[in-house]
């Protein structure tokens, strides 16, 4: 989903520009007024909810370190009323791709013992009865903390926990059939989340629902694009230095100067458009980068037949 549109930029922060969507200031007005009667002020719910951006923003800037931190891109992260949304490129490794997702959650990890040392401070200190709104913003914000961190673990794709969930099942089963797996049990608990705001009256959790919904049909069609993907058929003559793994036939590979799909092992690096030459090919599968001379596979005679090295038993 493009939640970019309609968003203005806030600040930019190790190479990452946060943005904040327009519909954030609706919801914060019906929030901040929802959660008046909770304090003495509204100045505390204010607060109360510039915190809880500040979480989501703290948690999102996890997912882009971690991202970064295993070769993965990420220039921008967008807060909107649903929460916040790293636009993170892990490189396609499910080792890689569980890092980027664990790092957001384990965030909130971190967050926990401050946020539970800072309430037994206040509580010892007396601040229940002698700043019960300073005391009731701490609780209010362990609460957000706690709160984030359990429904961001849901195994319901696409929340974190679902994610993370499909990275695992990708080291057994595969990219395309976690995705699939990962997807389906996410279809699952939308229908619980339904039942739930049909029962709560909830409008907030209905459009949580519709979120989910959105993003589980598009990782299904994503799924079932990785299926057909991993069934093309692949140069023999090269494996990948990395992960040992054919390229696929075809003009997958982009020319950086003329733009044009090209087949980067059938030409030889050479582009047919404009003639640009390249020395280094992208891996498909891992995502790795290795020069076009590391990818090819010797051949021996084996047996009298002509046979690859990473063919041999």
């Amino acid at each position: 989903m493009n939640i970019r549109q309609g968003s203005i930029k806030l600040f930019r922060f190790s190479g990452i520009t946060v943005f904040l969507h327009w519909s954030w200031f609706l919801v914060a007005a019906y929030e901040i007024s929802d959660r008046a009667k909770s304090y003495s002020s509204p100045v505390w719910s204010v607060l109360e909810y510039l915190a809880l951006f500040l979480i989501v923003t703290m948690h999102e800037f996890g997912h882009a370190l971690a991202g970064r931190q295993v070769g993965g891109t990420s220039d921008h992260i967008v807060l909107w009323p649903l929460g916040g949304v790293a636009y993170v490129n892990p490189p396609p490794r499910p080792g890689a791709t569980l890092w980027s997702l664990a790092a957001g959650p384990l965030v909130n990890v971190a967050l926990f013992p401050i946020f539970s040392a800072l309430v037994l401070m206040g509580r010892a200190l007396g601040w229940p009865a002698s700043m019960p709104d300073a005391y009731g913003l701490l609780v209010a914000v362990w609460w957000i903390d706690v709160g984030l961190l359990i429904f961001n673990m849901l195994p319901i794709y696409p929340l974190d926990g679902g994610q993370i969930l499909r990275s695992l099942l990708w080291f057994a089963v595969g990219r395309a059939r976690s995705l699939m797996v990962a997807t389906i049990i996410g279809f699952i608990g939308v229908a619980g989340l339904i039942g739930l705001a049909i029962w709560q009256q909830s409008l907030w959790i209905g459009f949580i629902c519709a979120f989910i919904v959105l993003n589980c049909w598009s990782g299904l069609q994503h799924a079932f694009a990785l299926a057909r993907f991993a069934k093309l058929p692949r140069h023999q003559g090269f494996a990948c230095p990395s992960c040992k793994t054919s390229p696929p036939i075809g003009n997958f590979w982009g020319c950086g100067k003329c733009g044009s799909g090209f087949d980067m092992f059938r030409t030889q690096g050479v582009c047919p458009r404009c003639g640009a030459q390249f020395a280094v090919a992208g891996c498909l599968d891992c995502g790795r980068s290795s020069p076009i001379g590391e990818w090819v596979v010797p051949v021996i005679v084996y047996n009298g037949e002509p046979q690859s090295v990473k063919g041999l038993p």
